[in-house]
């Protein structure tokens, strides 16, 4: 249904619409112009009693203090979320230092590592909604004034600015931040989660031994790796989604700088903490709210930090959720315009050498927006948490370490251009978004090989039935918002196709891809299958060229009578959950070219 039915319906604007649940509060003047509502005299005196059974002294701190809100995505089954409750109660501790009362809660977490290639993998990007839920959720049910949101992998941080962005109150993100390498025994070399992704492929290929031990077996090496890749608490050390996204809101201007570099282990990050508890009463007194962060200008920043340092393809699908969300306008294109613009300068794994780690040790995400601040590619006027602009956040810090061979100068780049590519094409008429630095080329031209879901490609590869002799496009299809449900990551196989040394593949799909993915990859293809996009008719054997210099991806052997005639044919799919969460958003999700949200009207 359109939007001016909905209005039709409704008898209501989307505008209206958005506030009307809020119509009963009167908000006052002061910091605590929203929990208010119900501290004020005694309007509402069972909310008070509650207040004071929850840890109110007195009522002197129940009238006047304000109420900030500290959402954590903490959970102990992942390395990434487990350490934020710790992380909280820093923030607890430093905004009651400011005398504010502060409440801590959290929010559900999905860890990708553990469910990449298996069917909970169809959970994870879902969790970004619910994520955002239920940050607005307990803002606006509990009147909280402000919120500070501590978020540790992938779709927690967009969840997260997607939360504080609906409410519009002052709120501030603090990353959680990047583990540290892991460390191989056998190997006697540095190693982290993408090794053990691609010593599977090299296992199954009977690629995987150690040229200074021969007498090592596959078995005894692959098991060293899974037991030393990661060696504690934080997210993934390369430049992966969950970097890229702290990147992405650090540039934003939703985190304090440095928040996006600081490792996770590190007593800087606990002392980040106390500066957030600082810079929240700086957004309230100055009522700085995501909405006047998040701008045209501040999302083009992100997008130049994006190239630059080789980001996710997440990225993507995260930022055009997020400016959804903050009704600004941000399309497929402008990624492409961008990336023709900047150069790739990070030599950053996936596709590179170096971790997260490393970038902080010559002076981190804010030294890099220095440069290209000063080289003219980012706009320092852009507002941000502190109550300072971009520029004016980064003019004290340190610039890059001279000698360092991370970042590369500006006119030595890895690659003259951004590594991601908008496609269009028969296949893609809607557009697909690939991830090509250049070290693999920029055409590729293969036979389809079609498989209807991620575990069929994933078996074919297990049982070695994928050959090194031809030419191939693996096709990996219904795998998208709806078809999945919930657009799985298929780093699974992409990582063995690496780990295997596969370099006669190119894989595309209408699900996405890692951040830890590399290779000739394509995503995000839509129309998805599942709805009727072009993809859902290619079969074996159909010639596909994707050409990242003239950004098209076609069946170039397949007219468009014959497609019609293959959808004459085409029955769509069952769905393949008809009950629970991931029917609910299989029936509500939009598609990737436009975030793949669920609140889009």
């Amino acid at each position: 249904m359109d939007k001016a039915n909905l209005e039709k319906q409704f008898g209501r604007t989307r505008e209206e619409a958005r506030y009307l649940s809020f119509q009963h509060s009167k908000p006052g003047s002061g910091l605590n112009k929203y929990s208010s509502t119900l501290t004020r005299e005694h309007d509402f005196p069972a909310a008070q009693a509650m207040l004071y059974a929850a840890g109110v002294p007195n009522e002197h701190v129940l009238k006047t203090y304000p109420q900030v809100g500290v959402a954590s995505v903490w959970w102990e089954g992942n390395p990434c979320n487990m350490h934020l409750l710790d992380l909280g109660k820093e923030v607890k501790r430093g905004v009651e230092a400011q005398e504010m009362l502060a409440w801590q809660y959290n929010t559900v977490g999905v860890s990708d590592g553990i469910t990449m290639g298996g069917d909970g993998m169809r959970f994870s990007l879902q969790t970004r909604e619910i994520i955002a839920d239920s940050i607005e959720t307990v803002t606006c049910a509990q009147f909280h004034d402000a919120c500070v949101t501590i978020a540790g992998c992938d779709k927690n941080m967009p969840g997260a600015i997607m939360g504080m962005t609906r409410t519009n109150r002052p709120g501030i993100m603090i990353y959680g931040g990047s583990t540290k390498p892991g460390y191989s025994t056998l190997l006697k070399k540095e190693i982290n989660i993408t090794t053990a992704l691609e010593a599977h492929g090299a296992y199954i290929y009977d690629n995987l031994r150690n040229p200074a031990d021969p007498s090592q077996t596959k078995e005894a090496l692959l098991s060293d790796i899974e037991k030393g890749a990661i060696p504690g608490q934080g997210a993934c050390g390369g430049m992966f989604t969950a970097n890229t996204m702290a990147t992405a809101i650090e540039t934003l201007g939703l985190s304090l700088p440095g928040s996006a570099s600081t490792p996770a282990s590190s007593p800087e990050k606990m002392r980040e903490c106390k500066k957030v508890a600082e810079a929240i009463k700086v957004c309230m007194e100055q009522d700085i709210t995501p909405r006047k962060c998040l701008t045209k200008k501040s999302f083009e920043n992100a997008l130049v930090m994006m190239m630059a340092l080789g980001g996710s393809t997440n990225g993507v699908l995260h930022l055009l959720a997020m400016a959804t969300t903050a009704e600004v306008e941000l399309t497929l294109d402008d990624f492409q315009r961008v990336s023709d613009r900047v150069p790739f300068i990070a030599d950053l794994a996936p596709s590179g050498k170096y971790l997260m780690k490393d970038l902080y040790e010559i002076g981190g995400v804010s030294s890099v927006q220095k440069l290209l601040i000063a080289a003219g590619m980012l706009d320092g006027n852009t507002i941000t948490v502190t109550g300072k602009t971009l520029a004016q956040n980064v003019e004290s810090w340190p610039s890059l370490t001279e000698g360092q061979e991370i970042i590369r100068s500006l006119d030595n780049p890895i690659k003259a251009t951004g590594h991601i590519e908008i496609l269009y094409g028969n296949l893609a008429p809607d557009g697909a978004v690939a991830k090509i630095t250049g070290k693999e080329g920029m055409k590729f031209t293969g036979r389809a090989r079609v498989f209807d879901k991620e575990h069929a490609l994933d078996d074919a590869l297990n049982k070695g039935q994928i050959p090194r002799t031809e030419n191939l496009v693996l096709i990996v299809r219904y795998e998208g918002p709806k078809g999945g449900p919930g657009m799985p990551e298929q780093l699974k196989a992409s990582a063995a196709i690496m780990g295997a040394g596969l370099k006669n593949i190119a894989l595309i799909t209408d699900g996405r891809y890692s951040g830890a993915s590399h290779g000739f990859i394509v995503g995000h293809i839509t129309p998805e299958a599942a709805v009727g996009g072009p993809i859902a008719v290619v079969r074996d054997g159909d010639l596909i060229t994707i050409d990242a210099e003239t950004h098209r991806i076609d069946m170039v052997d397949v007219s468009e009578e014959e497609v019609r005639k293959r959808f004459e044919t085409w029955v769509p799919p069952r769905m393949p959950v008809t009950r629970g969460v991931l029917a609910k958003y299989a029936r509500l999700v939009g598609d990737a070219s436009k975030g793949a949200v669920t609140d889009l009207f």
